[in-house]
């Protein structure tokens, strides 16, 4: 490949300064353990003049001769090849309460689509419509949930979902009955969630 292609292929620099690194860390991770290039080549079947040309760069690593390594000094793929871990994918929110609700944040970036749990307590509520800008989903997942949205008027149960346009007269709460635990999406510049697809009509 010519130095003027490498350019057009995104990353091409650092998967080569990865590659580069994976021979030094083979041989680290083989000395550590105790391993010589002959016991190495027994257990995985990889020749001893390979192996020694991977730790010295002049082979290049490839998943057939990687996974064999690996599974002889029983590491993950990643720890060979120093690929970035990555990072702890759990959402760690603080809870917080507004309007007599619990709410509990589940997205990270500000703006955009928001999405909350919620915990509405078991009350007795007077609806008090209000409008404003965005599109919201409600998901019941335990008790239920009063929903008043222009002329309507439902109790939404377990698995029961709503979505509706926040510039129509709405309000949701309690019931009277008990405690309701819901996921709230929220888009403030009207994005709106698709629960099913739908198919297109074929003239």
């Amino acid at each position: 490949m010519s130095d003027d292609a490498r350019d057009d292929v995104p990353g091409s620099d650092d998967t080569d300064e990865v590659l580069a690194e994976v021979g030094p860390r083979l041989r680290r991770i083989r000395k550590e353990r105790g391993a010589t290039l002959a016991a190495l080549s027994e257990a995985t079947g990889i020749s001893v003049s390979t192996l020694s040309r991977l730790e010295s760069g002049l082979r290049k690593p490839s998943l057939e001769l990687l996974l064999p390594i690996a599974r002889a000094h029983q590491v993950p793929l990643d720890e060979l090849v120093g690929a970035p871990r990555v990072g702890d994918p759990r959402v760690r929110a603080e809870p917080i309460a507004r309007f007599g609700r619990t709410y509990w944040p589940l997205t990270r970036q500000p703006g955009g689509l928001q999405a909350f749990k919620v915990l509405e307590p078991q009350r007795a509520s007077e609806p008090h419509p209000r409008t404003h800008e965005g599109y919201e989903w409600l998901y019941v997942m335990s008790g239920k949930l009063r929903l008043v949205l222009g002329e309507h008027d439902v109790v939404l149960g377990p698995g029961e979902a709503a979505e509706f346009d926040t510039r129509v007269p709405h309000w949701f709460g309690s019931t009277g009955e008990g405690p309701a635990e819901f996921l709230s999406l929220f888009g403030p510049q009207g994005e709106r969630m698709h629960v099913r697809a739908r198919p297109s009509r074929r003239p």
